[in-house]
């Protein structure tokens, strides 16, 4: 499972920023080739317009895996990230995700911890993607059936109980007679 799969289109973005006029990345890329990091004051007002929706996207997606990966403890791994290269030769993380294990456990209420730890991961960051939903669905659902399998125990359990309880009843009131008439 994968949570976190944080990737609303930038490119969506980018081009409505853009408004039919040239690709001021390309360009950027294009005439730029050798430098690593151009000047923020060699930016054209456009590609600061983009460089600060990048840079505003890098920061909401390393914050939303972080918080996936906080809430997950143990059973998340590193985050991964998608990344574009900004107008000033940087590079910017427009997607993420964080793998996330699901450990059955050994009882129902281990698999009932566990799953519940995964959702709490999944529905962590302050805007969950249609994935982390995804994946809490999922969690919740493993939930459910292990309360169905602690369920049962509690009710085969209690069966038993009852199934003992009354021989231990009969026996006790046989054995009562038995003592009564000898």
């Amino acid at each position: 499972m994968r949570v976190g799969a944080y990737n609303n289109t930038f490119s969506n973005i980018y081009k409505n920023s853009q408004n039919g006029k040239e690709d001021a990345l390309a360009k950027t890329e294009s005439h730029n080739k050798n430098k690593i990091n151009k000047s923020v004051n060699d930016l054209d007002p456009d590609q600061l317009a983009l460089l600060e929706k990048l840079q505003a996207r890098d920061t909401e997606v390393r914050a939303h895996e972080a918080a996936h990966q906080a809430a997950g403890g143990g059973l998340t791994g590193g985050a991964s990230f998608t990344y574009q290269r900004g107008p000033d030769g940087r590079m910017y993380a427009i997607g993420g995700e964080v793998p996330i294990s699901l450990k059955g456990g050994s009882t129902p209420e281990e698999k009932i911890a566990n799953t519940r730890q995964v959702e709490a991961a999944a529905l962590a960051p302050a805007n969950p993607s249609p994935q982390d939903f995804a994946v809490a669905s999922k969690a919740k659902m493993m939930e459910m059936q292990a309360q169905q399998e602690l369920f049962k125990e509690k009710v085969a359990e209690n069966e038993g109980k009852k199934h003992y309880g009354s021989l231990d009843s009969n026996s006790s009131k046989e054995d009562r007679k038995i003592d009564a008439t000898a």
